[in-house]
């Protein structure tokens, strides 16, 4: 594969070829293909790694050689990789960046940074052997109106910040779909207070620029789950979604989508991972329905909650401080129809976020509210997807880019939420970590 500048192309390779995968695919021969150069696969099912070589080649690039993961540290020396990036299982994260950096190459991984306190002590330990650069794909960070809202609060506006409320509402679809596939397994996504509030503990750490220390959580599995299912009236008996015949809308019919049929469907011969399955169905050890409380090294405090059957799809976020309030409603999906449409045409899946809406306000201490514009960005994420490219490939520092320690501290907020649910206490960050620092 060629890049058309006079410079030497940064040489990458994926390893774990699902669907968020194909983004950096498409970055690599598309928009990015100046900037950086995609010179192999691995992963280890030949059916979905060929279809990123589909990718590739409909480009007008020759097919990448591609390799499993046991040939994976002889690949990066063989096809001379630069830095690698990983979007496998969020519990195999670790393997992949520790044996980058330890073949002296960089990283970037899909967030969560790992699923465990042992892969972030190895990444850890790996990162201060080597001193190679670690990046976590915390798009949200580049999303336009958190960058707006980070920027606000640096800027003094509302003082000293004492608080922050985050609630954040999936909807039945994009809820849903957590819980059909490997995520529901708690070993191995860590759960959503790893899988996916790890973005959201990553951006306040980023707004109020603090680390936590001490983490009280409570969850339950409150609406998923056969015996949830049956006790709401919910459950249908059928294992897969193609065995359903398309009357209950929580059923994936990865046969509506060319994409889905080619990367999961298709693919299942090889590894047995089913994409589809029944959300109502035992075998789930996931929450949906978490509150969490933080208490920061700044002192600052934070109250969050994160529920994944809401009919409506967005967040609401508060920050206090000591000059007044933040205030900041997004809306990603008003209502989530249970219909198959237009709006919908893959069954089961997440409706698409093309109407996002955003409203900040500005309610300082003894004066009327105002409201501030906000633009939400074009794109995955609320343009943050193709901000985040822009900074991975561009290499230009822009204060932004997540590196371990942000992945890190991130991270501990989930583990030590996931204890403190455990064992009904609060937990300190620093007993999770046996005194090794997360720098």
């Amino acid at each position: 594969m060629l890049c058309v500048n006079n410079t030497t192309p940064r040489r990458y390779a994926i390893v774990g070829t699902g669907s968020r995968a194909r983004m950096y695919t498409w970055a690599l021969t598309g928009t990015h293909k100046d900037r950086g150069e995609l010179v192999a696969l691995c992963d280890t099912n030949h059916t979905r790694m060929a279809v990123h070589n589909r990718i590739i080649t409909q480009a007008g690039f020759e097919a990448v050689p591609t390799y499993t993961p046991d040939d994976f540290t002889r690949m990066l020396q063989v096809e001379k990789v630069d830095e690698v990036i990983v979007c496998t299982v969020d519990h195999t994260h670790a393997d992949y960046v520790t044996a980058a950096l330890d073949a002296g190459l960089d990283a970037i991984t899909e967030k969560p940074m790992t699923a465990d306190l042992d892969g972030l002590k190895r990444i850890n330990e790996a990162q201060a052997r080597t001193n190679g650069r670690v990046t976590v794909g915390f798009n949200y960070r580049y999303n336009p109106v958190h960058r707006q809202l980070h920027d606000l609060i640096a800027s003094g506006v509302i003082g000293e910040v004492g608080s922050v409320h985050f609630e954040w509402l999936l909807d039945l679809r994009h809820g849903a779909d957590y819980f059909r596939r490997w995520h529901r397994d708690k070993t191995r996504s860590g759960g959503l207070l790893v899988h996916k509030a790890s973005h959201h503990f990553d951006l306040v750490n980023w707004w109020i620029d603090a680390r936590p220390t001490e983490v009280f959580a409570w969850g339950d599995l409150f609406f998923y789950g056969q015996q949830n299912g049956r006790r709401h009236g919910l459950a249908a008996e059928y294992e897969h979604g193609r065995h359903e015949p398309g009357k209950d809308p929580f059923a994936l019919h990865m046969e509506d989508s060319p994409e889905l049929k080619e990367l999961y469907l298709e693919a299942e011969h090889e590894d047995g991972y089913r994409r589809d399955l029944n959300v109502f169905s035992p075998g789930i050890t996931i929450e949906d329905d978490m509150s969490v409380l933080v208490r920061y090294d700044t002192g600052v405090r934070l109250s969050y909650h994160l529920v994944a059957y809401a009919p409506w799809e967005g967040y609401r976020i508060s920050v206090t401080g000591s000059r007044g309030r933040l205030e900041l409603d997004m809306t990603e999906v008003e209502y989530t129809s249970p219909h198959h449409d237009e709006a919908t045409p893959v069954r089961g899946m997440p409706a698409p976020k093309d109407n996002t809406t955003a409203r900040m306000w500005l309610r300082p201490h003894w004066e009327p509210p105002r409201e501030i514009p906000v633009a939400v960005g074009e794109g995955g994420h609320g343009g943050g997807d193709l901000l985040m490219l822009d900074s991975l490939f561009g290499g230009g520092e822009d204060g932004i880019r997540p590196d371990h320690a942000d992945g890190g501290n991130a991270l501990l907020t989930g583990l030590a939420a996931n204890a403190s649910i455990a064992s009904g206490a609060p937990v300190r960050v620093a007993d999770l970590l046996d005194g090794q620092e997360n720098t």
